[in-house]
Formats: structure tokens, sequence, C-alpha cells
């Protein structure tokens, strides 16, 4: 884990969350001791290596988007939290309610 980092308190909430779950941008800062901090996450998340072993995919916005920039990292996030059992509501968002948000 890229541990050195000064996100290193993100990565390690990211890290701890459970397969077949989501967190939210403000619960990881929160869980990391930051509250209010959402958009820091965002940028801790996207500034991971391409080949992290920090489970970012499990991290989605408030209202349960994908917030990834452009289309080909949404289609990756969104095929990874499917394979895990993540739920999807008919509108494309994260069902946070039944996904252990």
């Amino acid at each position: 884990m890229e541990s050195d980092s000064p996100y290193a308190l993100y990565y390690a909430v990211v890290a701890a969350i459970p397969r077949g779950r989501v967190a939210t941008y403000g619960q990881v800062a929160e869980l990391a001791g930051l509250p209010g901090r959402a958009r820091q996450v965002g940028y801790a998340l996207a500034a991971l290596p391409a080949r992290t072993s920090v489970p970012w995919h499990r991290v989605v916005n408030a209202r349960g988007d994908l917030s990834v920039r452009g289309e080909a990292a949404a289609r990756r996030q969104r095929r990874r939290l499917k394979r895990e059992g993540v739920a999807f509501r008919a509108d494309g968002r994260v069902d946070l309610c039944g996904s252990g948000a």
C-alpha cells in the first residue's frame, strides 16, 4: 500500500472497506478523522498508481454516483463493483441502502 503518501490515512480506510460494500468520499474522510474533506479523498484516490492494491472502486459519491474521470474508468469501476455483488438502481447509481454504505 502507498503508506508513505500524505494520503495514507485515506488509503487505510479505503483498504478496510469489505468486498461487496461501498463507502462515500465523505464517509472515508470521517473515518480517517478528517471530516469535511471528501474532496481531498477524491484527490487521494486520483493520485493512486495504476496497479494499486487499494480498492478505490469501492468509493462513490454521496448520491451513489461513480465520480471517476473518463468513461473507461467508470466502466471499470462499475464492472468491479458488480463482480463484488454491489447493487445498482435503475438510474445507474449504487444502491447505498443495499450496498452497505
